[in-house]
């Protein structure tokens, strides 16, 4: 897109503009106030019968900034890999070749979540 310039026709990119004129995302941490979830809905046949659970975790933004010095939602997805290796370092999990996280027990890792201060939930649907 060309938009006039003080020296003729500038070029500019429609992101950049937008961009330019929204606040740094860094400096909003400590104005923003509530939580935020991230969660899967789950379903499948457990013992043959169909079951639909809903897996979610909750993060408190005023309570990441007061901890940790970040935003709610970077919180939440930092912890997660931190708790996995933990887990890998700890034996909790362990297993040959390339593994998601899907091929270890869950327990211990909503278990570790806790232990963090990160509460998590599982509702059946």
């Amino acid at each position: 897109m060309t938009v006039p310039g003080p020296d003729g026709p500038v070029a500019v990119s429609p992101r950049d503009v937008v961009a330019a004129c929204l606040p740094d995302p860094a400096t909003l941490g400590e104005r923003m106030h509530g939580k935020t979830c991230a969660g899967t809905w789950v379903r499948g046949v457990r013992d043959g019968k169909p079951r639909e659970v809903y897996l979610y975790h909750v993060v408190d933004n005023q309570w990441s900034m007061a901890e940790y010095g970040c935003q709610a939602v970077v919180w939440q997805t930092a912890v997660n890999p931190v708790v996995a290796l933990e887990l890998l370092a700890s034996g909790a999990w362990s297993g040959a070749g390339v593994l998601g996280p899907e091929a270890f027990p869950a327990r211990p890792f909503l278990d570790l979540l806790t232990a963090y201060g990160s509460p998590w939930g599982m509702r059946e649907q």
